[in-house]
């Protein structure tokens, strides 16, 4: 089994109503990849943060997602929405919320708080109603659950603050919140952020572990893990057991593990799996092989990494937005961002 990556791809109208072009997006790689995850997917206004997200905040988005869901659904796949908020990198918001008061930034009440789990309710039975198969609460890449989470970000010394059982309070009442809401068979999933890649923020492995064991004992079906390598590599610690190999552990057989990060070929796969992984999760490969799943058991198949044409973009369904967003990524589409290059200096 494979699942496609919430990509960011910034195809919805400006009020977060599905477009035409991320339709036919999502619907081009359903049928080949067993799980199809929209973008982060915001809950709220409060939560919204870049231009053409796609949005679920409300019941008018429900015509587009019933029709996204169903278009998925006759492909032959499992359709998910990833529910969004992203707290102080809210853009589009008129108020960024977030742990503690800060610059152009207001710290949560716990009214807030339980507001925003409303928030998450709804729109994860907005996606039950419109036909989607599941949902995936975005605890990870920085947004608003992991500011919580992560101790750099949450110097908050009430409940919600301090040790891991604060810190980790919000995302599990809103995962509990949205288990107890939809329907036994409507799949509920986390996605987060195990270790810090990106900025030092102070997420550590012992404690993804230990959230991982809490999220399972709060009913979610699967845990998606955001790394930089899914494929077995360790963390950036004194640990010698890779990441999805320790939270795997920690999670309950029926359980299913998904990690996303550097999967390219067939054999990248084969080590996550081999790791500890039950779905690998694709992106980028994904973008330029909407049917990575069949293409990659060819022994002569060689996955485009980068430097794509618009044209061949524009041949697998990536729309002008989307394509105007990768190519500020240096390098990744021909006549975009350059690849920046290293320079090598020699020692006097």
């Amino acid at each position: 089994m494979y699942a496609l990556a919430p990509l960011t791809n910034t195809q919805s109208h400006p009020d977060g109503t599905l477009s035409d072009d991320e339709l036919r997006w999502l619907v081009r790689r359903a049928g080949h990849f067993d799980f199809i995850e929209t973008c982060a997917t915001f809950v709220s206004a409060e939560g919204h943060a870049w231009r053409g997200q796609l949005g679920i905040s409300s019941d008018a988005h429900l015509p587009g997602l019933t029709r996204l869901a169903s278009a998925i659904a006759a492909a032959g796949s499992i359709g998910l929405v990833q529910l969004h908020h992203a707290g102080k990198q809210a853009t589009l918001a008129p108020q960024k919320l977030s742990t503690v008061d800060g610059d152009g930034v207001r710290g949560a009440t716990e009214a807030d708080i339980a507001r925003v789990i409303g928030d998450f309710v709804a729109a994860a039975l907005r996606a039950e109603r419109a036909g989607f198969g599941g949902v995936e609460v975005h605890g990870a890449n920085g947004y608003l659950f992991t500011q919580f989470l992560a101790p750099a970000d949450n110097p908050r010394t009430d409940a919600y603050g301090g040790d891991l059982v604060g810190r980790a309070r919000f995302l599990r009442e809103a995962v509990r919140a949205v288990r107890a809401a939809v329907s036994p068979g409507f799949l509920v999933g986390v996605r987060i952020s195990p270790v810090d890649v990106w900025s030092k923020r102070g997420l550590v492995l012992a404690d993804a572990v230990q959230l991982a064991a809490w999220l399972a004992e709060d009913g979610v079906d699967f845990l998606h893990a955001s790394l930089s390598n899914a494929s077995g590599s360790p963390p950036h610690e004194d640990v010698d057991t890779p990441v999805v190999t320790a939270l795997r552990a920690a999670l309950p057989d029926d359980v299913r593990l998904l990690a996303a990060g550097g999967i390219w070929t067939r054999a990248d796969a084969d080590r996550a799996r081999a790791a500890g992984v039950d779905v690998p999760v694709l992106g980028r490969a994904a973008i330029a092989h909407p049917d990575w799943p069949q293409a990659s058991l060819q022994p002569d198949f060689t996955p485009m990494r980068s430097g794509w044409t618009r044209e061949h973009l524009q041949a697998v369904d990536v729309g002008p937005a989307f394509i105007q967003y990768l190519s500020g990524f240096p390098g990744l589409v021909e006549g975009g961002r350059p690849a920046e290059r290293r320079v090598t200096r020699r020692s006097a």
